[in-house]
């Protein structure tokens, strides 16, 4: 998968030094599988939620965090949307 969007993670590790690993391994993993369908992220990431139009919420570090993506899986790429703690994604979800 080509990952778009990478100010986002980076941006997030530095806020949060504690998920840079976790980051870091999550850029490696996506970066080398090629996912065609959502059972293939759920295969891989089983507490992965999807939303209407291929977006797709990582829980990051055991849910402390979490990043919002969208998938274009015809093309390979995965767009990082935003980046923040679990309390934050509430948040930003409140009113929606």
């Amino acid at each position: 998968m080509k990952i778009l969007g990478m100010k986002v993670l980076f941006a997030l590790c530095e806020s949060h030094a504690d998920c840079r690993e976790w980051i870091e391994n999550w850029i490696d993993d996506v970066g080398a599988s090629s996912w065609r369908t959502p059972q293939d992220i759920r295969g891989r990431y089983a507490t992965v939620s999807f939303l209407a139009d291929n977006v797709v919420i990582f829980n990051v570090r055991g849910n402390n965090y979490r990043i919002e993506t969208q998938v274009a899986y015809r093309t390979g790429t995965i767009q990082v949307k935003w980046g923040g703690t679990h309390a934050e994604y509430n948040r930003r979800h409140r009113n929606r």
